[in-house]
């Protein structure tokens, strides 16, 4: 016969499994109500993005539900009209976004990866300081810098250019300054010294030893960057006047002034601007998809630092 003994702690009373947790289940309960509504909240006009895209000039203007398909749905010749309106402009404007979020995002990328690396494990002087005005430099609002911007680069005529989109897409102070704190708990100095001794330079420490474990905050900066230089508007939209030159963001606005000046003449652009804007996000969505392994993984892994 097995005879089973109760220990209890001296001045705590015996509780039986799941007494005790009541006041958890409801706080949880009311995280989970409040996610879920916030994911709504989010997904609502993507949601009416994706429906509106589906109808023609008349059902976006024929009083019908926003929130649901017309009863006549047309992606596909809403496609087509999208992408023969004009000469096909709109395709000419997607490649210049992804030319422009490619470049910039690459560019910007590697100039965060190599200045944190230096922040994160070279001591030199004024390294505090330096620091110190990056951080400051990721308060100040990137709308704030396109006029200095615009008239330095009007300067030495590089604007109405790709390079009056490029060369300021390369700067990322919040880049470096995730870079500086991911490097920072995440390679650790004895393995860089180890390097050393073994006779390897400092590229090669670099390219062999440190990047290897710097790759998730590697694709998170990438994928960043290369976001918010696709959705950067007010930049082009100050330095470029060629409409051949045009990100999508400028050119669905172009679009926009053109069918609100017309006045309801204008009423054909309302269903090329929704299905634009479309597109627009999907090359944003797959890249979403097909890196979330790398850039979550790079989070939490810096949260158990």
């Amino acid at each position: 016969m097995t005879t089973t003994r109760t220990l209890t702690v001296p001045g705590r009373a015996a509780t039986a499994p799941g007494v005790g947790h009541g006041p958890k289940q409801p706080r949880r309960i009311g995280i989970q109500v409040m996610l879920g509504l916030l994911v709504v909240y989010f997904l609502i006009p993507f949601w009416w993005i994706v429906v509106n895209s589906s109808k023609d000039a008349a059902g976006l203007f024929g009083g019908g539900n926003s929130l649901w398909f017309a009863d006549t749905i047309d992606y596909l010749g809403n496609l087509q009209q999208l992408f023969t309106y004009n000469g096909g402009i709109y395709v000419q404007w997607l490649l210049n976004s992804a030319f422009y979020a490619l470049t910039g995002g690459v560019g910007a990328t590697v100039l965060a990866v190599l200045a944190g690396y230096g922040f994160a494990k070279y001591a030199f002087r004024g390294r505090d300081f330096t620091f110190a005005l990056l951080l400051g430099s990721v308060m100040v609002p990137l709308t704030a810098l396109v006029i200095p911007t615009f008239i330095m680069l009007s300067q030495v005529n590089l604007t109405n250019t790709v390079w009056a989109v490029i060369l300021p897409s390369l700067l990322n102070p919040f880049g470096v300054y995730l870079m500086t704190v991911y490097v920072r708990d995440s390679v650790p100095d004895e393995l860089i010294d180890a390097a050393r001794v073994d006779g390897a330079g400092e590229w090669r420490t670099f390219f062999q030893v440190a990047l290897p474990l710097m790759r998730p905050a590697v694709v998170t900066v990438l994928l960043l960057s290369i976001v918010a230089t696709w959705n950067n508007f007010f930049l082009p939209l100050a330095m470029l006047q060629n409409n051949r030159l045009f990100p999508v963001v400028v050119g669905i606005n172009q679009w926009q002034s053109l069918a609100a000046a017309n006045n309801g003449g204008g009423t054909s652009l309302w269903s090329l601007i929704i299905i634009g804007s479309l597109v627009s996000i999907v090359p944003l969505i797959i890249a979403f998809l097909s890196l979330q392994k790398y850039w979550q993984g790079g989070l939490s892994l810096g949260s158990l630092k």
